[in-house]
């Protein structure tokens, strides 16, 4: 077991220095790079970006500029922000508590939606409901997600109102501006965004529990449940959604990073602060630096959600570790 794991440990460390390799390399061959912000502007003469070149080391070949920024970021350095001057990890911890609120809501509802339309959609194949569920399910997988939200804003805060003539619901932010601290207030500026992420989220899941509980439904245990006279929801719940259950939360497991990336088009769209929008708008000023950041946390946080699902399956099948 313990070779497994220290097996596996650096397997990870080796994918996510190839990953960090290739992310510098692509970033360091984006047309205008580092330099694009100070050569738009025509106060900066051939000397001042000779000078800003050099002090961001960019006269250096990029496997040069590579090692330092690697040797920099081991010992906690990740590079500053070209748009604010501050640390990068400063601007991602700023963000990094609306992005949570955000994505753990919206986990929360994508699961309370899911889990009970996949079970009665399976329970009920072929029926009116399951027909209904799936096709849902299918219009959340295919409907854009930009458009989605464009059209949840143009419903629910452009044509609705409230009885004050105000928007029926708020289409952007996290708060009233210059308004006091208000619950109701956060709530109303929350429902548009996680509904929007709970309809594309939950469609995947809904489908995939539904096919898994097709799968284990039938078997000879949920008949032997039943011949002993268990109750069907007993044996649906105890029985079948136990076993059925186990693939969605390795599913779970491995898309809990995106708690911490969150959703690039739900948090522009809905201008909510988040490391989603950050990212976005990073990358549109070529803040390279704060863009590197975000994605070396992101894949560092995919890859250990991975090693942490392969440690227990390995944990629970011993097959695993001997293959």
């Amino acid at each position: 077991m313990l070779t497994y794991f220290i097996r596996r440990l650096f397997q990870s460390i080796f994918t996510l220095l190839v990953i960090s390799m290739i992310l510098f390399g692509l970033i360091s061959s984006v047309p205008g790079g580092f330099m694009s912000v100070y050569t738009e502007r025509s106060d900066y003469s051939p000397e001042d970006l000779a000078r800003i070149r050099a002090k961001l080391g960019l006269d250096d070949p990029v496997p040069v500029r590579y090692l330092k920024w690697l040797g920099n970021m081991i010992q906690g350095d990740w590079g500053n922000s070209i748009s604010t001057k501050r640390p990068a990890l400063q601007e991602i911890a700023d963000r990094l508590p609306n992005t949570m609120l955000l994505m753990s809501i919206m986990l929360a509802a994508t699961l309370l939606v899911s889990i009970p339309l996949g079970i009665l959609s399976a329970v009920k194949q072929y029926t009116w409901f399951d027909h209904i569920s799936t096709t849902l399910a299918f219009a959340g997988q295919s409907l854009p997600v930009f458009w989605f939200g464009l059209l949840l804003i143009i419903i629910f805060a452009v044509t609705l109102k409230g009885g004050d003539g105000k928007p029926l619901l708020p289409g952007s932010g996290m708060y009233t501006l210059g308004a006091d601290f208000s619950l109701a207030d956060r709530i109303k500026h929350l429902i548009l965004p996680v509904s929007m992420l709970t309809f594309v989220s939950a469609a995947g899941y809904i489908r995939y529990l539904r096919s898994s509980m097709l799968d284990v439904i039938n078997e000879d245990y949920v008949r032997t449940a039943r011949a002993k006279g268990a109750g069907e929801r007993r044996v649906i719940y105890k029985h079948a959604l136990r076993n059925a259950i186990i693939p969605l939360v390795t599913l779970i497991a491995l898309d809990l990073p995106a708690l911490f990336g969150g959703a690039l088009f739900t948090e522009t769209i809905f201008a909510w602060p988040g490391i989603g929008r950050l990212y976005f708008n990073a990358a549109l000023k070529t803040d390279y630096p704060l863009v590197m950041a975000i994605l070396m946390i992101e894949s560092a946080l995919i890859i250990g959600s991975n090693l942490l699902v392969d440690f227990i399956y390995a944990a629970l099948d011993p097959r695993i570790r001997l293959s």
